[in-house]
């Protein structure tokens, strides 16, 4: 299951978010979502784990508690209705 976890501490890395989950089953990937122009975390991020019972576990226990100073979002993970914007065309 691939599970959204919002509202991260800035600073928290991809190995502290693996960290987070593992304690409640196998966690195939962790990431924590960087800006790419200033290389900052967006304050959210995506775990992906292989046993749907685990990834719920996690879920319970982790939404709505606090991690270093916030108040995690956490859910099952939703597709983007509609996908990304398209950029504006400027024409010269």
């Amino acid at each position: 299951m691939n599970i959204y976890v919002g509202n991260l501490p800035y600073k928290v890395s991809d190995q502290q978010l693996q960290e987070l989950f593992e304690k409640y089953g196998t966690v195939t990937s962790a990431r924590v979502i960087m800006d790419k122009f200033s290389n900052r975390s967006k304050g959210f991020g995506f775990v992906e784990m292989p046993d749907n019972n685990e990834a719920n576990d996690a879920i319970s226990a982790l939404d709505q508690k606090d991690f270093m100073g916030r108040i995690l979002k956490v859910n099952e993970s939703r597709p983007r209705e509609g996908g990304r914007r398209p950029r504006e065309r400027k024409n010269y």
